[in-house]
């Protein structure tokens, strides 16, 4: 691997900063043969619930322009399948790509329990913690809806796991820095943006929504203003706290140059999501340009380019 593409972020080391996006990569095995994790910073997995969940009806999944719709519903394997057979072979294939587990929970207490587990696991770097996820003791509000809850889960989390803590926050909220904030103050080490943004595609023949629930999370290319906007506002809060975290920029990247704006605005970390299913390659891809692109323009290191957009 090229060594100008190195990151140190949340006390560890990445052979380059490019991840995948939790939910568009399974647990690495359906893409192995084509595009190895190994290659990759970190795989970060689909989100890990307590118990097996088959998720939503279809049809959970359609194209829109410049991206998707999705509506999942968090379809999992569940903690203990995931720990005994996913796990396992994910840490045997890894070689120096990092391994970061998505955790979920449909209330505080389940948050905890699930990421204590896993991040107690041997073979687990780091978690993702899905404040996406809709509190049910709540009247199904997300938990990153606001900053209580985004304190109530990643301080309950951060109390009973020592691996490094990653909030991955939603767009869908009047102040996102007001969450970043919250999110660092309760003991995150690091700020995944964005998550996907409520949207709907209609059947005009049919004259109902395509996806069966109604309304689906949009990604892909259609969101990366909106995510490097997020990177670039909540980076600049960073800069002025006594104990700034590095950001995971995540939204529609599909080449170098799309991974350099969010660098630019202020992520350390990048994270490929949509683009994987339309080319199974492309992380590999957004690398190697990453490589040429350091490479043409005499970077030494690409974290010297992290937050470049705020110094012109």
């Amino acid at each position: 691997m090229d060594p100008r593409l190195k990151v140190r972020a949340l006390g560890l080391e990445f052979q380059n900063p490019v991840l995948v996006a939790s939910g568009t990569f399974g647990y690495g095995d359906e893409y192995y043969d084509v595009m190895p994790f190994s290659e990759l910073g970190a795989l970060v997995t689909k989100t890990i619930t307590r118990e097996v969940r088959k998720g939503n009806p279809p049809p959970r999944i359609v194209e829109t322009d410049s991206g998707m719709l999705n509506s999942i519903g968090l379809a999992n394997v569940g903690l203990e399948k995931f720990l005994a057979e996913k796990l396992p072979w994910i840490a045997e294939h890894a070689g120096a790509a990092r391994v970061i587990v998505n955790v979920a929970g449909f209330s505080v207490e389940e948050f905890i329990e699930v990421a204590s587990v896993a991040g107690g696991a041997a073979g687990v770097d780091a978690l993702e913690v899905n404040l996406g996820c809709p509190n049910v003791k709540a009247g199904y509000v997300h938990f990153g809806a606001d900053p209580d809850s985004v304190r109530q889960v990643v301080s309950g989390v951060r109390a009973q796991v020592d691996v490094p803590l990653i909030a991955k926050l939603t767009p869908n909220v009047t102040d996102i820095a007001a969450l970043a904030g919250a999110a660092v103050e309760a003991g995150a080490d690091a700020l995944s943006l964005i998550n996907t943004i409520p949207g709907m595609k209609i059947d005009v023949e049919r004259r109902k929504p395509t996806i069966a629930m109604g309304f689906g999370g949009l990604s892909g290319p259609a969101v990366r203003p909106v995510g490097v906007a997020c990177v670039y506002k909540v980076y600049q809060q960073m800069v002025s706290m006594d104990h700034p975290v590095p950001i995971v920029g995540i939204g529609g990247i599909c080449s170098a140059e799309h991974a350099l704006e969010y660098i630019m605005a202020g992520a350390s970390l990048v994270q490929v999501g949509t683009a994987s299913f339309v080319h199974p390659q492309a992380a590999r891809q957004v690398i190697e340009g990453l490589a040429e692109w350091c490479e043409q323009h005499g970077v030494k290191n690409i974290s010297e380019l992290v937050g470049a957009a705020h110094k012109v």
